[in-house]
């Protein structure tokens, strides 16, 4: 339940912090009191979108922050501990709009609006003004039917399989346009990867290929040079040889007597050894050299080629190689795309069945909360002034020419929320065939149809919240005095705060509260003022008679408390 409201520089409140009882807590006022910036402020701490408009003239944020006692609920626990919040037995839901934004926080633990929205709607229900005509849509009678316990993990198993079988469609689709796009393609790959494959790129090594190119090209100038230096033993101009051997002679003779050129002849010999090496191998170099113009002309060839795929490609010779490599792969595909796709078929086929089985369960399951649904809201309707309505809640398949699965010979088509096609039908006059909700004309009639829902799936969700903003709306009289009763048994199961203009809805309250403007200074403020049983009493005469109340209007105030109150 929620133990306490505070609402800080919110629109016309500068500050108000009410406590909340069990049971029926009512709101009542004059037109523009405030009540609605009430509703705002608690909508605001539920995770609805909030505007800076909100925030009072003058003030730097608006503050609104709810203190709701709550029960071990493991789908709140789990969703707290998740996001690093402490579950205790009582819950302070914050929120703080300001000029630069939004900021939310559960337990002073900052928190995404996201999360408070998720923590919000595991504990209040709160029904706006306008929010019993999303029943005129037909699109949202599935959500109620789904709102049942008993639905929850039958739809879970028929959400994973159709996840499956997504991810299988997206998968044709993605091979079949593959296909198409390959085949476009499929005589430019064959092209290229012959032309490719003729370049033997998988055998050419660039180093190798200049070297051998190198060597080739300059076969002249190396046997030339190399036919100098083998030569150089045998000329008398100068020889080299004939110097080192001079040189070593005299070094020899030095060395005796003087030891300091002892290193002088050793680097002279070192000398003589290098260059009688150098000249050896060069003879031998002389006589494997190659002259070979024909096997360069090859290479030359080669080269030009490859610079030719190069440039033509925009790649090296690495990404060239790859490039073969993926052409030739797409094109093994392209020539299996029939027996790939096949195979894909076959497992989709295979799913289909798997998500049929999924689908009739959940349609059944449907059809049996629908039924039941049916029974439920007629007794409760006959609880608030209309005995003789009867509600068919009807289930069929959804039917498409292109849907996956077939049953009882018909294709139907599957969606993300089910293979069904959900509607409400309600006849509220006796003899009347039931017609599309949409058609009820009266907004007492659908506020009521409303209403049941709502006492229904209190029950059912175990929510232990529910806030009603006028649901009254078209009703009066006698009938507001059964949905008044209606909603204070309701408050059995849950907390209710519900604001109302009917006297008969608002003298059933467990806690009467009174919303009302006041001029301080120069400004205008809403306060919200807890009922004495003396004050009760005196508003409910003011909301039978407007501001002239009479010792008359107050005896029927009175009366008509005690009534109600003995009745429940």
């Amino acid at each position: 339940m929620i133990k306490s409201l505070y609402i800080k520089d919110f629109a016309l409140i500068d500050e108000l912090e009410v406590e909340f009882e069990e049971g029926l807590n009512i709101l009542t006022g004059q037109t523009g009191a405030g009540k609605s910036i009430i509703i705002g402020a608690l909508n605001m701490i539920l995770g609805e979108r909030a505007d800076t408009e909100v925030i009072r003239q003058g003030a730097d944020k608006a503050i609104s922050e709810a203190t709701i006692r709550v029960g071990d609920d493991g789908e709140l626990r789990s969703l707290l501990e998740e996001n690093e919040v402490e579950f205790n037995e009582y819950l302070i839901l914050r929120r703080e709009i300001r000029n630069t934004g939004s900021r939310a926080f559960i337990n002073d633990t900052p928190v995404n609006i996201s999360v408070l929205k998720a923590a919000g709607d595991l504990l209040v229900d709160l029904h706006g003004q306008h929010d019993h005509q999303l029943l005129l849509k037909e699109e949202n009678h599935l959500g109620v039917i789904d709102g049942f316990g008993e639905v929850e993990p039958i739809f879970k198993g028929y959400k994973a399989e159709y996840k499956k079988m997504m991810e299988l469609q997206k998968e044709l689709r993605a091979l079949k346009k593959r296909e198409h796009e390959l085949q476009e393609k499929t005589e430019l790959y064959r092209f290229q990867v012959q032309e490719l494959q003729e370049a033997q790129l998988d055998e050419i090594d660039l180093e190798q290929l200049e070297s051998e190119m190198n060597l080739l090209d300059n076969a002249e100038v190396l046997d030339q040079k190399a036919g100098a230096i083998s030569e150089m033993e045998e000329s008398d101009d100068g020889n080299i040889i004939q110097l080192l051997n001079f040189l070593k002679l005299n070094l020899e003779d030095l060395t005796r007597i003087e030891p300091e050129f002892e290193n002088y002849l050793q680097e002279i010999n070192a000398a003589r050894v290098s260059i009688n090496e150098a000249i050896a191998f060069a003879e031998r170099y002389r006589n494997s050299i190659e002259f070979n113009p024909k096997r360069l002309e090859e290479l030359r060839q080669r080269q030009s080629e490859l610079n030719r795929l190069q440039k033509k490609y925009q790649r090296d010779l690495p990404d060239l190689i790859n490039y073969l490599n993926e052409i030739k792969s797409e094109l093994s595909i392209a020539d299996n795309f029939d027996l790939e796709i096949e195979k894909l078929e076959n497992s989709i086929s295979m799913q289909a069945k798997i998500l049929k089985e999924q689908a009739i369960s959940l349609h059944k399951t449907r059809q049996k909360i629908g039924e039941k649904l049916a029974v439920q809201i007629q007794q409760e309707l006959a609880k608030v002034g209309i005995p003789h309505s009867k509600l068919d809640v009807r289930v069929d398949w959804l039917l498409s020419d292109s849907g996956w699965i077939d049953v009882e010979g018909k294709t139907i088509d599957c969606t993300e929320t089910g293979c069904d096609d959900v509607r409400m039908y309600i006849s509220t006059n006796k003899g009347e065939e039931p017609k599309p909700l949409a058609k009820i004309a009266s907004g007492g009639e659908i506020s009521r149809v409303m209403l049941a829902l709502k006492s229904i799936l209190a029950k059912e969700q175990s929510l232990p919240v529910m806030i009603f903003d006028e649901i009254d709306t078209g009703i009066s009289g006698e009938i507001s005095e059964k949905v008044g009763a209606s909603m204070r048994k309701l408050s059995e199961h849950c907390q209710i705060v519900a604001i109302t203009h009917q006297p008969q809805i608002a003298s059933q309250a467990h806690k009467h509260y009174k919303v009302a403007k006041a001029e301080e200074g120069e400004r205008t403020v809403t306060r919200i003022i807890p009922l004495s049983d003396e004050e009760h009493i005196r508003e409910i005469a003011s909301l039978m008679s407007g501001s002239q109340i009479t010792d008359s209007t107050l005896n029927s105030a009175r009366e008509l408390i005690e009534k109600n109150t003995y009745r429940n």
